[in-house]
């Protein structure tokens, strides 16, 4: 039996420097994850049964486990570089063949979807048209390349100071072309159902009724021969009076009102839906001694834009970056773990499969349950520690010839006997 020690040992050994020399190949590969070489003795079986004097007939290499373990995070200028910090692995598919890798290094093809460097791509949930995740079942991640529509405004919010110590205007009668008919003036944007900007003027003159103001608005400055607006209806009529108490607030009117304007009167060829309707809210407006100011405005309506750049946070959601300013949701990375991570099966390319060893995936967004978060912009490496596997090659390489020491005395023993 000397001689199956020796090729049983051999053998072992053999498989061991393999695998510490596969861990060492890939010390650079992003996602790697090492693998240990485990032995376990033999012993043959005898209808007798095994004594305590027993001698056993060598080792053997009784699997190949690998480690799951983190590897270290190092960041990258591409958005595109994806890493899981803690558990968790990305769904990738390949022509409905599911598999499971930890190498976050992504592009986008051709046609918008998000794939690995082998074109495997990464699978999730995507929004639908109003930038809304839909969590169903998994699908290939595609960043939609569409340009975002424009969206009208529908609200308006405008907030002013205005100059309590002001006189009224040198010239009673309201003109938008006379600055000495209006006392203060400012304007903002609002956009139409085309995504056409157009500048909306508002107008304030102070009243000889004491803490009221007429209001008059413009939009692209259009004004008949007389100076008046052309086209803008506030509240119902052509102006209209903002009302304040003996502290400064605003009393009437305490609410938005309707502004409409009939963007046909202004430029008739223009083709976007007419009137243009929206609520302008002037409650934020106060009436104090100090200078007219601006303290707030917003509307809610934008141009249309194209996709500039996109983000991935932590939970897994894709934000796209449009040229018009805005951010709109295009979908959610999702991860799967499994019970058993050490009962998958390795592919190649990085890549996993489960087997009924590993268990069923449990598949989620990242930072939910026990899944780990992603970090844009980094790679996972390779949890291998070069040391460490220079040290194991060593003591491999003296394991090998030792078992070779051990077959050359059989050999040696056996030599003896011949020679009796």
């Amino acid at each position: 039996m000397g001689f199956q020690h020796g090729l049983s040992g051999l053998s072992a050994a053999s498989t061991n420097l393999d695998v510490i020399g596969n861990n060492i190949a890939n010390a650079n590969t992003a996602g790697f994850k090492q693998s240990q070489a485990q032995f376990t003795d033999i012993f043959a079986n005898s209808l007798g049964g095994s004594g305590s004097s027993q001698i056993g007939i060598g080792s053997r290499i009784s699997t190949i486990a690998q480690s799951f373990n983190q590897g270290n995070i190092s960041p990258t200028s591409n958005p595109l570089d994806i890493a899981i910090n803690g558990q968790g692995f990305f769904r990738m598919n390949e022509g409905g063949v599911i598999s499971y890798s930890r190498n976050g290094q992504f592009r986008v093809d051709g046609n918008g979807f998000l794939t690995d460097a082998n074109g495997t791509n990464l699978t999730g949930y995507m929004a639908d048209v109003n930038g809304d995740i839909v969590a169903s079942q998994p699908t290939n991640l595609k960043l939609t390349t569409t340009d975002l529509p424009p969206q009208i405004t529908s609200t308006f919010e405008w907030g002013f100071n205005l100059d309590s110590r002001k006189a009224q205007p040198a010239v009673a009668a309201f003109d938008a072309t006379n600055a000495n008919s209006y006392t203060n003036t400012s304007s903002g944007t609002i956009i139409d159902s085309l995504g056409n900007s157009h500048i909306f003027s508002i107008y304030f003159q102070k009243s000889a009724t004491a803490n009221t103001w007429n209001t008059y608005a413009t939009v692209d400055g259009a004004v008949d021969a007389a100076g008046l607006p052309i086209g803008v209806t506030l509240n119902g009529g052509a102006s209209m009076t903002l009302t304040f108490d003996g502290t400064g607030t605003l009393t009437a009117p305490a609410a938005p009102f309707s502004v409409s304007v009939d963007l046909t009167a202004i430029d008739p060829a223009l083709g976007a839906i007419s009137p243009l309707s929206f609520d302008l809210d002037l409650t934020k407006t106060t009436q104090f001694g100090s200078d007219f100011g601006v303290n707030s405005i917003s509307q809610d309506g934008y141009t249309s834009g194209r996709l500039a750049g996109f983000t991935t946070a932590a939970n897994g959601v894709i934000q796209g970056n449009y040229s018009n300013g805005q951010t709109r949701e295009l979908g959610q990375i999702v991860l799967a773990n499994f019970v058993n991570p050490q009962g998958l099966s390795p592919i190649g390319d990085g890549h996993w499969v489960e087997t009924p060893s590993s268990g069923q995936p449990l598949v989620g967004p990242p930072k939910s349950g026990t899944l780990g978060a992603l970090q844009p912009s980094a790679i996972e490496d390779a949890n291998v520690d070069l040391t460490t596997e220079l040290v194991k090659m060593i003591t491999a390489q003296r394991m090998y010839q030792a078992n070779a020491k051990s077959i050359e005395t059989q050999d040696a023993v056996l030599q003896t006997l011949v020679n009796l």
